[in-house]
């Protein structure tokens, strides 16, 4: 006899969403209401304030505060009774988030998810928290007292909770223009000299990275290093980014089994992580080991991205080959079950003997981390260095090491997975494009650019409108939200990557069309710069610009580093001086603290060296040419562009690119032109010369 599924006691609005972030809500005793009109009209006829919460899918204090408060008739029965209760998703609606967590920093100093914030009806915010238990535990007070103050205070005095709202916006768009007073901040190299002597005094010698713990990736940082490292000759910069990226593979964060790497580690040495794995992060570490292999040639660096582009490729990539945003910390009710071991299990998977072994590799021990499990890692050393204590060379010791990830990878297969958010969002999707792109030239691995290919026809097929309006979140069959300036910035980012990997015109053509559309719909015509929102969003009480780097770079940073390489390829003098204008605007924000502007940084050190451009011209059947193109494209050259000119099949590229004209290959040979500030070399036609070009340190020392 088959058990009957029992329904829901509790189903409220949310269950019309897609987001899975509020469907995981849907059946709360909460009668939550997604953002929009209804709820705060809602609000303004029954005269109650809004309680509003935003969060994320793999946020793993979102469910703890779900399971304890949203799930309980208690706190549904305050909610319901006193206010207009309000879920957002914070990475289908940024652009809501981003301006009340700068509320809740305001007023708290500090903020993060799940962030709860109480508004007027009119959107005004008057007070704001992130977790809260149900009741006060351990000095911390709980949700039923806020709520309850907040009810008493609505009560007698929302006159006075209105104008708290006011001030608190009024704070938040002061600070907001302050980035924008002072005296002009020149685009020159002393800006970057100035944060790489931060960056050594953050430094951890110990276990890399920056900070203390918890510890945060924040490859954009990496990645600004080593290109300041070969632009300056700064072999101190590359030597704190290869003990980072070491440190980071070593360590717990990343996955040794499945492969990726989790959010962020709440340790110093990179062991504990906070399980979830986002697309973001995982995009942006892959971009960094690719660019220190790149400079360094040391395979380590290739496998380790090689092995995230296989976890996304593998386990976050939609039958349509749109990328996942993120897999969940929590399995089965627990975070991390499913990533720990204990030796009882490994010697499940593995047997007696290899358990041994590899417990010693991976650091698996009977205390373990917590009650006897452990989280596989590299702590005491790489393989290679443990090899002679094992008794085995290196490279069976290898062999050996893939046999047994292998078979834990099957056992690990069986447990309960921790939850996929399957939307599909367009900013993210630039970043892995790019980053695949990247692979793919760094490579020569043409797999790498037709699955981010893949990737880019379905954002431009599915998550734009009939008037190319781009739409930020695709799940399920629907396309939703107007897109942002991180949309449009970090696409334009992969589209560009994109056309270098492949050379295939139609990707600049769409690169040039967004370009379009984020100057008219972004732009900041009076003080520089791009707004979070377009001009025909939504309007909340502030419209904000985000201009430092996060976790993940702000769009006006990617908007400087996109729009100055397209100006070079396109040879556009205005487009150039609006990128200059951005980084105007930047670098005076960036001086106050140029360390949470490391997207900004690579950015200005592109401006400052003047760029560099390469266009190769030939027949595309002409193997001296594919030659070339593939010693440009397995180069570190970070502030330059590549324009590959098939002169057979040239009508749609100098469509875009009329100056090609002027760049034939010379007497039918595959012919190199190299460019800079609109001003060009001789034309190289031998490929030794191209590759003596290469090896050569073009940067004078600066």
């Amino acid at each position: 006899m088959n058990e009957k599924t029992v329904p829901p006691k509790h189903t409220n609005r949310l269950v019309n969403e897609k987001s899975p972030y509020l469907l995981q809500h849907a059946h709360n005793p909460v009668d939550w209401l997604p953002w929009g009109d209804e709820a705060f009209e809602k609000a303004k006829a029954e005269n109650k304030p809004v309680f509003v919460s935003i969060g994320y899918s793999s946020c793993h204090w979102c469910h703890v505060m779900e399971e304890e408060s949203f799930a309980d008739e208690e706190v549904a029965g305050l909610l319901n009774g006193n206010f207009v209760s309000i879920k957002v998703d914070r990475e289908e609606r940024p652009d809501i988030d981003a301006l009340y967590m700068s509320v809740c920093q305001a007023m708290t100093g500090a903020g993060g998810w799940p962030l709860t914030v109480v508004l007027t009806p009119e959107k005004k915010p008057f007070y704001a928290g992130t977790y809260f238990p149900k009741r006060r535990m351990m000095g911390q007070v709980g949700l039923m007292e806020v709520l309850e103050q907040i009810r008493l205070k609505w009560e007698t005095d929302s006159d006075k909770l209105t104008r708290l709202g006011d001030e608190l916006l009024s704070e938040i768009q002061a600070a907001a223009l302050k980035n924008n007073e002072g005296e002009e901040v020149g685009l020159t190299d002393e800006l970057l000299h100035h944060a790489f002597r931060l960056y050594t005094t953050l430094f951890d010698e110990t276990y890399g990275g920056f900070g203390q713990a918890p510890k945060f990736p924040t490859p954009h940082n990496l990645s600004f290093l080593l290109a300041y490292s070969q632009a300056f000759d700064k072999p101190e910069a590359l030597r704190m980014v290869e003990k980072t990226l070491e440190s980071m593979y070593r360590g717990g964060i990343y996955d040794h089994i499945g492969f990726g790497f989790a959010r962020y580690s709440t340790d110093d040495q990179w062991l504990v992580p906070h399980f979830e794995k986002m697309l973001f992060d995982n995009a942006l570490l892959a971009s960094a080991y690719v660019e220190a292999y790149q400079i360094t040639g040391k395979p380590l660096y290739s496998e380790i991205a090689e092995s995230v582009f296989t976890y996304v490729l593998r386990g976050m990539t939609s039958p349509e080959g749109a990328f996942y945003s993120a897999e969940d910390a929590d399995s089965d009710g627990e975070e991390g079950a499913f990533y720990i071991f204990s030796r009882e299990e490994i010697e499940e998977a593995l047997g007696a003997q290899d358990m041994h072994s590899y417990c010693h590799v991976y650091g698996i021990t009977e205390e373990g981390i917590s009650q006897g499990y452990s989280i596989p890692n590299l702590l005491e050393g790489l393989p290679e260095e443990l090899a002679d204590k094992l008794d085995m060379n290196p490279l069976a010791l290898r062999t050996r090491i893939e046999e047994w990830r292998e078979k834990l990878f099957a056992y690990r297969e069986k447990r309960v997975h921790p939850s996929k958010d399957d939307k599909v969002l367009t900013s993210w999707n630039g970043l892995m494009i790019a980053s695949l792109a990247k692979g793919a030239k760094a490579f020569q691995k043409p797999e790498y650019a037709k699955a981010a290919g893949a990737a880019a026809d379905f954002i431009w097929n599915r998550l734009r409108r009939e008037d190319g309006r781009l739409l930020a979140r695709y799940r399920d069959g629907e396309a939703a939200y107007l897109g942002y300036v991180d949309d449009y910035a970090f696409m334009i980012w992969g589209l560009t990557e994109l056309y270098e990997a492949t050379g295939d015109a139609v990707y600049l053509e769409r690169a040039l069309v967004l370009k379009d559309g984020l100057l008219e719909l972004f732009t900041d015509e009076e003080e520089g710069g791009f707004f979070f929102t377009g001009k025909d969003a939504e309007k909340l009480p502030i419209r904000s610009k985000e201009l430092y780097d996060g976790a993940m770079p702000s769009g006006n940073s990617v908007a400087v580093k996109t729009l100055y390489k397209l100006a070079a390829i396109t040879q556009d003098v205005k487009l150039k001086g609006v990128a200059e204008r951005t980084a105007a605007v930047l670098a005076k924000a960036a001086m106050k603290y140029p360390a949470s502007y490391g997207m900004f940084l690579q950015a200005l050190l592109a401006l400052t060296s003047g760029g560099k451009e390469w266009v190769l011209s030939g027949k595309k059947d002409d193997p001296s040419l594919h030659s070339m193109i593939s010693l440009v494209q397995k180069a570190y050259l970070p502030e330059a562009s590549l324009i590959i000119h098939w002169e057979d099949q040239a009508a749609e590229l100098t469509a875009l690119l009329p100056h090609l004209k002027d760049k034939p290959a010379i007497g039918g040979a595959a012919t190199a032109y190299v460019c800079q500030d609109f001003a060009c070399r001789e034309p190289i036609t031998s490929l030794d010369a191209v590759r003596e070009l290469l090896a050569k340190k073009e940067q004078e020392t600066k």
